[in-house]
């Protein structure tokens, strides 16, 4: 392991830090993250695969930077740190079930994967429960925290300014949740979507468009753009895929997605460079991840409490 690539993971909220060391199992992927340091993100928990903490980072390049070394989740250590092309900071912390391949960049140190267990373990009550979230802060060992959200240019006057409008607001929902979401949440719908009057069903379609929105439309576009497919293809995937789950959100409260998305529409014959296409997806990508992050935090899991597995039955 490089003594020069250890982190800090913080929960200030919670009082617990522990350190990991980047190493070499998946280089470029570990670089890009390293590269990202410091940041701030809403720290979220696994809510199928197991004892799993994970967040959003801040790096456009986890969407595509290649990862040759994979894993079954299930088999590595407690305190594996892995990260995505969903934009994912995870840590393994206990048992998982999910037999999902990953791509590790580190490990926690021995001495801290207690302290990583009851972080787990406050963080899924958070997230479960009390709803009161909880701020992860990742540094360099050693080096002082912070965070600003990296910014890609478009070189169209008019979807630059799209995405320096979409980047700014991403940046200031990163550690706040949405208002459209909040007032989502607590049933406050204008479209009076949800039929009879329910809101738990309108929250869960929101849940299920939003995060295929940012993990496969727009994650999937950056990887497509950057292995080739010409642009008029990756134009008309962009219709296809983004417009009708956008505008189902609109409907459901996040009119600053679907107005965003519209602009985007409007725009794309203008996008007439890779490096542009890829630019505009990307920021396109982080805004849907962080609604997707706030949307699991904020949703009322505890509502299904009296559902609970029963084990299989020869």
């Amino acid at each position: 392991m490089n003594d020069s690539k250890r982190v800090e993971i913080a929960w200030p909220a919670l009082g617990i830090t522990v350190a990991a060391e980047l190493d070499q199992r998946n280089p470029a992927l570990a670089q890009c993250f390293w590269d990202a340091l410091p940041y701030r993100s809403l720290q979220g928990h696994a809510l199928v695969a197991g004892h799993h903490l994970y967040h959003v980072a801040p790096v456009h390049s986890l969407l595509h930077a290649p990862a040759a070394y994979r894993v079954d989740r299930r088999t590595v250590p407690d305190g594996t740190l892995f990260c995505s092309r969903l934009q994912h900071l995870g840590i393994k912390y206990g048992e998982l079930t999910e037999p999902m391949t990953a791509t590790p960049i580190g490990q926690v140190v021995p001495e801290d994967v207690d302290a990583l267990v009851e972080a787990g373990r406050e963080v899924w009550h958070s997230v479960y429960t009390t709803k009161e979230p909880v701020i992860a802060e990742v540094r360099r060992a050693g080096e002082p925290g912070g965070h600003e959200l990296p910014r890609l240019p478009v070189g169209d006057p008019q979807l630059n300014d799209l995405i320096a409008d979409v980047h700014a607001e991403t940046e200031r929902i990163w550690l706040e949740p949405p208002r459209e979401l909040v007032d989502l949440h607590a049933g406050r719908i204008q479209s009076r979507a949800g039929s009879y009057d329910t809101v738990l069903t309108t929250l869960l379609f929101v849940n299920g468009e939003t995060r295929p929105l940012g993990y496969s439309c727009y994650g999937g576009l950056v990887r497509a753009a950057l292995d080739g497919m010409p642009l008029p293809w990756l134009r008309q995937m962009t219709r296809q895929l983004a417009h009708t789950p956008a505008e189902f959100l609109g409907y459901c409260g996040l009119d600053t997605l679907w107005g965003f998305t519209r602009r985007l529409m409007d725009g794309l014959e203008r996008l007439n460079s890779h490096t542009d296409f890829i630019s505009a997806m990307a920021h396109m990508a982080l805004y849907c991840n962080c609604l997707g992050g706030w949307n699991l935090h904020l949703f009322p899991w505890q509502a299904g409490d009296t559902l609970r597995r029963l084990e299989a039955t020869a």
